[in-house]
């Protein structure tokens, strides 16, 4: 079965991270900021009583996956859907994120991976009777 979709870019990225070696791996508390596009920015009504948000992301210099790979914590080979690679057969990016303050359609965030100029495709609030787990298993992570 061969689909395809169009996605809209909400917004642009702007980080410090200029290649995706410059990115740490799973964001720290640097400062980034994501900027909405003005016609998508009446969307952030309410964003500000949040703390940390879900922000999906184009992982636009991302290369063909290989459906096996090595983590960077691991020499052995694991599903890609079993990592974090950031080459994906669909490129898209997620991190959760701390807001540290927002101005008008820009919020300033920590915990960012993403490198600069890419485009955010959605933001969800983090809400943690919801998004927080509880009798985790972290698969072959567990050794480390």
């Amino acid at each position: 079965m061969s689909l395809s979709f169009s996605l809209k870019p909400i917004g642009i990225i702007h980080s410090p991270y200029k290649t995706k070696s410059d990115a740490p791996h799973q964001g720290d508390e640097t400062i980034s900021k994501i900027e909405i596009f003005p016609e998508f920015s009446e969307g952030l009504k309410d964003i500000d009583g949040f703390s940390h948000l879900h922000i999906f992301y184009w992982l636009h210099q991302s290369e063909p996956p290989n459906l096996l790979v090595k983590a960077p914590w691991d020499e052995n080979l694991h599903g890609l859907f079993a990592t974090r690679s950031p080459n994906r057969i669909n490129p898209i990016g997620y991190a959760v994120v701390k807001i540290v303050k927002r101005e008008n359609n820009i919020l300033t965030v920590q915990y960012l991976d993403a490198i600069d100029r890419t485009f955010v495709l959605d933001i969800k609030p983090y809400i943690s009777k919801l998004d927080t787990k509880t009798n985790v298993k972290n698969g072959w992570l567990e050794k480390y």
